[in-house]
């Protein structure tokens, strides 16, 4: 692992004692008090950015391997420039330095590395090369846990995610999730389900969903637009390796949620969110229940 680096004008401050806590950027690590950006940073003035949310515990960043490619995937896509030392070893490294310098190494952590491209041009770039920052907070739990409280959900309407590639990219371009978020706050609902121009359900707010009748679990293609989750592939996965279940990627019209005997809504973070509710349809959350076991005991081997 590469040695810790920090900002040459500034001592390192404890998080525990001074208050800060220490970010990365560009592999050195400062207060967060002290970090800025500028303000024709590409990712701030036309979301020109890419980013990957991690979760890191017992000295592991989970499924590395598959946010890595995705990540590098996307950066291709986008048309920025790959670093040289961009290799797993490297950005595994640089976050767990950051985890280390805020004394978070023996919690349960989340990640947040996002690439912009550097400074420079309007909608054209002058240069493909990118910057980088890492940030990490402290999460309560090891384990994934199937939430039991009330989670009510109905659809979002007012503007549709456009199939295509672009659409299964994690970016800064996050607009209607954005105005999403403000609907089912002011509806007072727990999450909305977005569509795409065809009005096929695409995703939620903050994960892939997934849908059960009988046993089969049906999930949107890429294909509809939905973001190409890191979570929604390892359910894929538990699903396949279930002999009782079947997995079907196929469009979910809108009407299929009522009649559906569940639903729930995945990504690394929280992992399985059971939909308690969508408008006066009560779902059950046995299957959730039973993929959540299934996914901690795959993390147990990885750990």
């Amino acid at each position: 692992m590469a040695l810790v680096k920090f900002h040459p004008k500034l001592p390192y401050l404890c998080p525990a004692l001074s208050g800060f806590f220490m970010i990365n950027i560009n592999g050195t690590i400062i207060p967060s008090s002290e970090a800025s950006i500028s303000i024709n940073n590409r990712g701030f003035t036309y979301g020109d950015a890419a980013f990957e949310t991690l979760r890191y515990a017992k000295g592991k960043i989970l499924f590395w391997e598959d946010h890595y490619f995705r990540l590098m995937a996307t950066m291709r896509i986008l048309r920025m420039e790959i670093p040289m030392n961009f290799t797993p070893e490297y950005l595994e490294g640089e976050m767990i330095k950051l985890i280390e310098a805020n004394e978070l190494a023996n919690h349960p952590v989340r990640i947040k590395l996002m690439v912009s491209r550097k400074s420079g041009g309007y909608y054209t770039p002058e240069t493909n090369d990118i910057d980088y920052l890492i940030k990490v907070s402290q999460l309560e739990r090891v384990e994934y846990q199937a939430i039991t409280e009330k989670y009510v959900v109905d659809l979002y309407k007012d503007f549709y995610i456009p199939p295509g590639l672009l659409s299964n990219l994690k970016t800064n371009n996050r607009l209607i999730n954005i105005l999403a978020g403000i609907y089912a706050k002011e509806q007072q609902l727990e999450n909305c389900l977005l569509l795409n121009t065809d009005k096929m359900v695409v995703e939620a707010l903050n994960g892939n969903i997934f849908l059960v009748k009988d046993n089969i679990i049906k999930t949107p293609p890429l294909s509809d637009g939905c973001l190409k989750g890191i979570m929604r592939k390892q359910i894929i996965d538990l699903v396949k390796a279930d002999g009782d279940l079947q997995l079907v990627e196929a469009s979910i019209s809108p009407f299929e949620l009522q009649k559906a005997d569940e639903l729930f809504i995945t990504n690394c973070i929280a992992g399985i969110a059971p939909v308690s509710q969508y408008r006066k349809k009560i779902f059950i959350n046995s299957v959730a229940k039973r993929l959540t076991q299934a996914l901690n005991s795959r993390l147990k081997d990885q750990l």
